[in-house]
C-alpha cells in the first residue's frame, strides 16, 4: 500500500509478477477495510511508513490485531532518524532494487523456501 499511485502500481506489479495475489489500497483506512472485508488469508502487509491519515505503523498495528499471524514489511524513504518497529516487523528503505523487494517478500511469505541468499 502506498499513497503515491505510481509507486503503488510499480510495487504491485513486482509482487504480482512473483505470483502473489495483491490487494492494493491508496490509504491506510482503505487497506484496513479491505483486510477486514477479505475472507481469505493475508500473509503479508507491505505498506509505506508515511501516509496521510492512518499511517503504516498504525495500519500494521490494527491489522496484526485482526490477523495475528500477519507479517509486516514497511517501506519508506525516511532520510534521517531511527524507526522503531514492533518485534518481527521488517523495514525496506526506498529506493530499493526489485530483487531486494522480491527476496524480502519471499522470505517473509514463504520462510521455509530457500532463496539464493539462504545459508
Amino acid at each position: 500500500m502506498d499513497d503515491d499511485k505510481s509507486v503503488l502500481r510499480y510495487v504491485s506489479k513486482l509482487v504480482a509478477d512473483a505470483n502473489y495475489l495483491v490487494l492494493t489500497a491508496v490509504n491506510g483506512s482503505e487497506a484496513l477495510q479491505q483486510s477486514r472485508d477479505y475472507k481469505g488469508d493475508i500473509n503479508l502487509l507491505l505498506s509505506d511508513f508515511h501516509m496521510p491519515g492512518l499511517n503504516g505503523m498504525d495500519l500494521a498495528t490494527q491489522m496484526t490485531r485482526d490477523r495475528p499471524g500477519l507479517k509486516v514489511l514497511l517501506m519508506s524513504s525516511f532520510p534521517d532518524g531511527m524507526l522503531v518497529l514492533n518485534e518481527g516487523w521488517h523495514f525496506l528503505s526506498k529506493p530499493f532494487i526489485p530483487s531486494q523487494l522480491r527476496t524480502l517478500i519471499s522470505g517473509l511469505a514463504l520462510p521455509d523456501n530457500p532463496t539464493r541468499f539462504s545459508k
